[in-house]
């Protein structure tokens, strides 16, 4: 068996950082952020068995989990969140787990990511069982957290992916459907926030989106189930019931929408 090398734990192609100027660092960041959406490209075979695995999960009522540690973790939180307030879903529908709990958002929980066992705690906490998804979130592709969660859901008939940015980890060897994204040494050494940060931000927005139109949360190309949580959603909401019912008169779509919490049941209601 070949040896695993962590890609993403290889040396920067740039040397001597702090002597550069800041237009070569901007320049160099920059470059190296170019290179992500063709890795990402590559992938997307992968990313479309995770979604269409997802899809069939949730259409037949499961929930989807985002699970990781550090960075990954906050970007499956940060991406679970916004899936209420974008679509109307339940808040719970997508979960993000991270190493560490709440703290752990915002700082950095000691050895949280080292723990195998804690994963599999953590999700049980939410009653998770074989009608829902856990996508494991680790740029090294390593990270005894997420690789021991999703071991546990093997063994109880839960389905996974992962999204990982080294090619042959022992995550994605634990997983159903793994995404493997290989964006290359970091600009700064192993500092995965990161192009692998990017790539995984870019993929957890394609499986988001994607299963959110399958789940019939969009129709054309609008958030027809977004919530009014403030003025400009409300004005954006109000000149989206004017289109779709052909109205002229703002404060009518304004107090239609506002009646009935969404653009979708509103022009419902009217229609």
């Amino acid at each position: 068996m070949a040896e695993f090398i962590k890609v993403t734990e290889q040396p920067s192609h740039y040397r001597h950082l702090e002597k550069m100027p800041v237009r070569d660092i901007m320049a160099g960041i920059n470059n190296e952020d170019k290179t992500v959406a063709f890795a990402v490209e590559k992938a997307l075979p992968q990313i479309e068995k995770l979604i269409e695995a997802i899809s069939d999960k949730m259409l037949a009522g499961g929930r989807l989990f985002y699970i990781g540690a550090g960075t990954s973790g906050r970007l499956g939180i940060l991406d679970a969140s916004e899936c209420p307030p974008t679509y109307g879903v339940p808040y719970g529908l997508v979960q993000g787990v991270i190493a560490g709990g709440d703290m752990a958002i915002t700082r950095a929980v000691e050895k949280s990511e080292d723990d195998t066992e804690q994963g599999w705690i953590d999700l049980l906490a939410y009653n998770i069982s074989s009608t829902d998804f856990v996508t494991g979130i680790a740029s090294s592709g390593t990270t005894p957290y997420v690789i021991g969660a999703l071991g546990q859901c093997r063994l109880n008939g839960i389905s996974t992916g992962c999204i990982a940015c080294n090619i042959g980890s022992p995550l994605a060897a634990a997983t159903d459907y793994p995404v493997e994204v290989e964006v290359g040494p970091e600009f700064i050494t192993g500092s995965t926030r990161m192009k692998s940060g990017t790539a995984q931000k870019m993929i957890l927005n394609m499986i988001s989106t994607t299963v959110m139109i399958q789940l019939g949360r969009v129709e054309d190309n609008r958030m027809v189930n977004m919530q009014l949580t403030n003025d400009k959603l409300v004005d954006r909401g109000t000149r989206m019931v004017m289109e779709k019912l052909g109205l002229d008169d703002y404060e009518k779509a304004k107090s239609l929408l506002l009646q009935h919490g969404s653009v979708k049941k509103a022009v419902d209601s009217a229609r």
